[in-house]
């Protein structure tokens, strides 16, 4: 058979793998069990439409309308009703009952929590979420706020003021989300803002939190185009900086070899960022990089593209791919054969890497924020389980150390300009769930990523999980 032939069959074999995996997948991540990471927050973001002002208000609820319809009880659908009535004692009930059949449901209790608040003074936080684009990630990030809500509201609230919380759907869009980031400007009760998912996103949305003095704490976009785009302008993640710098040193020092080749996205700022400092670090390190191949580019071909790189001497291939890219990224892991050793950021840590990639990512290396079995000595696992019924993401536990930094800003003064200055203070600190949260001058996050391998085990039901590597 020819080579063309042979790439046109892998290629077809691969589409229906992951067609006949995709309900799987879906099936899987919609329930109580480990979901180790759905779709990357760097995506190509989506192409909805910017909103008018009325359909604006579609987007952004406390509890008077679902953002969240899909698989909605009964009893959710009728809290909401009573929260839009103001009839607060039977939407606590209806909510009590709903999260009993799904304790899963991080909106439902963000709506309790604010039923039970009613019309008493309450200090108002956002989360921005890409409900319409990527519901798994925005389920994650909602379950960090939830239980960060849920747990200081349980022990009194500040100084007994509670927390509400206020959700916005922005699609992962980057106008939607200037749109929205107006929106939650002109509302004087909203004092901060976690958000929003995307680096595009995020970078969009963050003019306007600057130009009005609102402080947003982002758990996952890390372009380190974000680092120093603002005074106001926060985030619990590592930038992209640290992951190229643990890739970079794990490539020359663990796998002894010096030159990689780079697969990335051209549309993606996460992907370009992630390629850019993963280049610059291993040349510092007294590497080299060969040839980068486009992912996004329409003429891509993983046949070719691994064989050019073995042709060149390149001794390990890196994986800068977002979700958006994901499929092609597979092609290459399956291509490649174990031929020669795989690194990836974030954007890999996926369901779809385990389920489809299978035996061929097996010790592939991926630089994450956090990994649930990396801090044995963590409350958090175990509350966090105890809590959803399920072990949670780095999405989720990122997005709980974002409120809890905006709660420990409030704690000190309860304002915006008083958040931004007890966020922006050398001394600031807090313990979040992945440990000590503070903060650079230019807003990113002073903390390691985590570096995870694949291999065979029983944690999810693809007989691959991902493993922390310790001891670096």
């Amino acid at each position: 058979m020819s080579q063309k032939n042979e790439t046109a069959v892998l290629i077809l074999s691969l589409l229906i793998t992951i067609g006949l995996a995709g309900t799987g997948i879906w099936w899987l991540t919609n329930r109580s069990v480990i979901n180790p990471g759905g779709v990357s927050p760097e995506q190509t973001f989506s192409n909805k439409s910017p909103q008018s002002e009325q359909s604006m208000e579609q987007r952004l609820s406390a509890g008077k309308k679902l953002l969240i319809p899909g698989g909605a009880t009964a009893k959710k659908q009728e809290a909401v009703q009573a929260i839009a009535s103001g009839n607060y004692n039977t939407a606590i009930t209806n909510l009590e009952t709903s999260l009993q059949a799904n304790r899963n449901d991080p909106e439902a209790l963000i709506y309790l929590n604010n039923a039970r608040i009613g019309n008493q003074k309450s200090y108002m936080i956002a989360v921005a979420v890409p409900i319409g684009s990527d519901i798994n990630a925005a389920l994650e990030i909602l379950r960090g706020v939830a239980q960060a809500q849920n747990e200081l509201n349980q022990s009194g609230g500040l100084s007994g003021i509670p927390l509400k919380v206020l959700i916005a759907n922005d699609d992962n869009n980057p106008e939607i989300a200037s749109q929205i980031a107006n929106a939650l400007a002109k509302n004087s009760e909203v004092l901060g803002v976690i958000g929003h998912f995307g680096s595009d996103t995020t970078l969009a949305a963050s003019k306007v939190y600057q130009q009005n003095q609102l402080v947003a704490i982002s758990p996952t976009s890390t372009s380190v185009q974000l680092s120093g785009v603002g005074s106001n302008i926060f985030r619990t993640v590592p930038s992209d900086r640290f992951a190229a710098n643990a890739l970079s040193r794990y490539m020359l020092t663990k796998l002894q070899k010096k030159k990689a080749v780079v697969f990335f996205n051209s549309a993606s700022s996460y992907s370009k960022s992630l390629k850019n400092e993963f280049t610059t670090a291993v040349y510092a390190d007294g590497g080299q990089i060969g040839s980068e191949f486009d992912l996004a580019n329409p003429n891509f071909n993983a046949a070719d593209s691994v064989k050019d790189a073995i042709a060149q001497g390149a001794e390990v291939i890196m994986l800068a791919s977002n979700s958006a890219t994901i499929d092609q990224a597979l092609q290459v892991v399956q291509v490649n054969a174990k031929r020669l050793p795989l690194l990836a950021g974030d954007g890999a840590y996926t369901a779809k890497i385990l389920q489809i990639g299978g035996a061929g990512a097996t010790n592939m290396v991926l630089a994450i924020p956090w990994h649930i079995l990396a801090d044995p000595q963590s409350n958090f696992p175990q509350t966090s389980k105890q809590l959803w019924n399920a072990e949670v993401s780095w999405r989720t536990a990122l997005t709980y150390d974002a409120a809890i930094a905006l709660i420990a800003g409030l704690r000190l003064n309860p304002t915006r300009t008083g958040i931004q200055q007890a966020l922006s203070a050398s001394n600031f600190s807090a313990t979040g769930a992945s440990g000590e949260i503070r903060f650079l001058p230019s807003g990113d996050r002073n903390r390691a990523v985590q570096l995870v391998t694949v291999k065979p085990g029983n944690r999810t039901s693809y007989g691959y999980e991902f493993v922390p590597i310790s001891g670096l």
